[in-house]
């Protein structure tokens, strides 16, 4: 049997081996605590600029404003949104809802081409774990060895003050984790207001503001890497949509088997041996505790911290890196390089054009948005020759600008438009107004009982800002 045939046979004996293993649990089902060495390396390197960007910008982005508005505010409770500064209201709730069917698609385009690498370097979970807790702990607690020796004394004054010093350092960051999201609901000037004012006069907030820091510090204390492994429906989802042409974090079974120990002066190749020295570097370094040689799994978050500690390796024996790399199954299977393939380039292209129609839905909305309804039970009035409507205006300023507005009928002609009181409307910037107006026609222009028509709003320069099409009601009348 040559290597091939035989690596092959060996990646399918390893594969209905461990199918069903999970790497935080043993063959009991009883949770293996995952001590995972400190990683290191150009994609390490590169996951720290990413994360430390992100939660740079997490933390500050409740503090910034665009035309005065919050770049990002989610107010359920007060119906109040903005995103990118931009307002948005209840008449606006298709644009959301089709921002979440856009993120769905996007979600799953994106995992079919390139697999979990927005769990490994974009998701909240990994970035807070990995680039805060995890990083406490190394400086408290140290490293692997030293992490797993301290995990097995017994609670002396050395485990006990490492540990209530880590736990409170873990619970005060959960808090401030918190407070910044609580920031992102009601905004900062007013979460600074609740605080100052203290518990006795916001019972309601502390209360919740203490469940949150209780769930934050449980995840990242305690559940950590179990919520990518039982909770995140993406994990699962995944499993669904990757195939072989999905770009993920794989081991190049076909030159890696097979796996044996390194030897100096052995020529590997007449030996039958792949280049895998089975050192279990990979292993060690994996924060789901997983063996990335045993192939894809549901527990591997593309964090690449295999890819770097496998590359260490290579480098230090002296064979090529990339024997654990971004590649495809396809590509791994035909020993071929990575190729940008016309799946992808359609896919990316599908990507950027989804992420463009959102956009333009978001900013094309305009700065006013106005209605027109003639109230229940209202009926027309017939005046000097002349047939006039009642309609009730609503009109809504989604700028940040006072504006001074008109009202004009655009079809049909001849209509004469007459107000309660001024004739000029001033809406202050993001508010809204309502008030009565009267249309009249001459009695020979209204055709039809119920005729169509179309009433505009103008700015105090003339430019219509929006209008809105409804009918005006007249006598009945027999057409011949």
């Amino acid at each position: 049997m040559d290597t091939k045939e035989n690596s092959i046979k060996n990646s399918d004996k390893i594969e209905e081996t461990f199918r069903d293993s999970v790497g935080t649990m043993d063959g009991t089902g009883t949770r293996k605590w995952v001590f995972p060495r400190k990683p290191k390396g150009k994609y390490t390197n590169y996951r720290e600029y990413v994360g430390y960007s992100l939660i740079f910008l997490f933390v500050i982005m409740p503090f910034l404003k665009i035309n005065g508005n919050p770049v990002l505010l989610i107010n359920i409770l007060d119906r109040k949104f903005f995103i990118l500064g931009q307002p948005f209201y209840l008449q606006d709730f298709f644009i959301l809802a089709l921002g979440a069917v856009t993120s769905v698609i996007f979600v799953m385009l994106f995992t079919v081409v390139f697999g979990r690498i927005f769990c490994g370097w974009i998701c909240p979970q990994t970035l807070f774990m990995e680039m805060i807790f995890r990083k406490i702990e190394y400086w408290i607690e140290g490293d692997r060895n030293k992490q797993m020796k301290l995990n097995k004394q017994a609670w002396d004054e050395e485990k006990i003050r490492k540990r209530i010093l880590k736990w409170s350092v873990f619970l005060v960051i959960s808090l401030l984790i918190s407070h910044i999201m609580f920031m992102y609901i009601v905004g900062y000037e007013e979460t600074f207001r609740i605080m100052m004012s203290g518990p006795a006069k916001y019972p309601t907030n502390f209360i919740v503001m203490l469940v949150f820091t209780g769930i934050f510090y449980f995840v990242f204390a305690w559940f950590r890497e179990q919520v990518c492994t039982l909770v995140c429906p993406y994990g699962r989802l995944q499993g669904v949509l990757i195939d072989k042409n999905t770009v993920n974090v794989y081991y190049d079974f076909k030159r890696g088997e097979n796996r044996a120990k390194w030897r100096n002066g052995e020529d590997r190749a007449i030996a039958g041996k792949g280049d895998c020295i089975d050192c279990q570097q990979c292993v060690v370094v994996c924060p789901t505790g997983i063996d990335i040689r045993n192939g894809q799994q549901l527990e591997c978050i593309n964090c690449t911290a295999c890819i770097d500690a496998c590359d260490e390796i290579m480098e230090k024996v002296g064979m090529p890196k990339g024997l654990i790399r971004y590649a495809t199954e396809a590509e791994i299977e035909n020993q071929e390089k990575f190729k940008f393939t016309a799946r992808m380039k359609v896919t990316t292209f599908a990507l950027f054009a989804l992420i463009g129609v959102l956009c333009l839905l978001m900013y094309d909305r305009g700065s006013v948005e106005a209605k027109f309804i003639r109230p229940a039970g209202a009926a027309y009035f017939v005046r000097d020759g002349k047939i006039t409507n009642t309609f009730t205006y609503t009109i809504l300023n989604k700028s940040n600008e006072k504006k001074m507005m008109t009202i004009k009928v655009l079809y049909p002609e001849h209509s004469e438009v007459t107000f309660a009181g001024k004739e000029d409307i001033i809406v202050k910037g993001d508010a809204i107004i309502k008030g009565n107006v009267n249309i009249s026609f001459p009695e020979n222009e209204v055709k039809l009982s119920k005729q169509n028509i179309e009433i505009g709003v103008f700015d105090a320069n003339g430019e219509m800002l929006d209008s809105y099409k409804t009918y005006f009601e007249g006598p009945f009348r027999f057409q011949f």
